[in-house]
């Protein structure tokens, strides 16, 4: 049984879904957005809240169960709330600019990587060593959050890369004289 799936998904004032078949479309102040069910679980309007059920007591329905309900709750809250995730860079001469549709980062390599946001993700810098990715899609954020990171993750020894603000670096004892 799923502990996640079982609770009902309240929409907040100014939100509305609409369910057609296997399609869920989550409107509200932020945007619009939509996804596609298993057919192994059912989504219904109740009450002024999102509910999902499984179809059959399979094993993969119970665990869609609660993925779906995850991921319908995460809609919810992109279009009412949005999300954030902030990045940092740490290191000499590493530093970020904001230009029209992503960012220019300087990383220390012989050249600025130029990347540019996916549609619906804003990226914005209030400080030329920190980044801010908002969005109302969860997975567009974080995979943008991840990307930006891959070009140079942080290091255990000084440190140095892009990390995220709330991340926390072990650190590795230098060599030995």
């Amino acid at each position: 049984m799923s502990r996640v799936g079982k609770y009902p998904i309240k929409l907040p004032a100014g939100v509305t879904a609409s369910v057609d078949k296997q399609t869920v479309t989550v409107q509200g102040k932020l945007g619009t957005l939509k996804a596609e069910v298993s057919d192994q679980v059912v989504v219904s309007v109740e009450d002024g809240s999102l509910v999902v059920k499984p179809l059959a007591k399979t094993k993969q329905g119970r665990a869609l169960w609660g993925t779906t309900r995850a991921n319908l709750h995460n809609m919810v809250v992109g279009v009412s709330e949005g999300f954030k995730r902030k990045l940092e860079l740490i290191g000499v001469g590493y530093k970020a600019q904001a230009t029209g549709k992503g960012v220019k980062l300087s990383l220390g390599y012989s050249h600025d990587i130029d990347y540019v946001a996916p549609e619906g993700v804003k990226i914005t810098c209030p400080d030329i060593t920190q980044l801010e990715i908002s969005g109302i899609d969860k997975r567009a954020v974080g995979a943008t959050a991840a990307k930006i990171r891959s070009y140079r993750e942080p290091e255990p020894y000084k440190g140095k890369g892009v990390k995220y603000t709330d991340e926390t670096i072990l650190r590795k004892e230098g060599k030995k004289k």
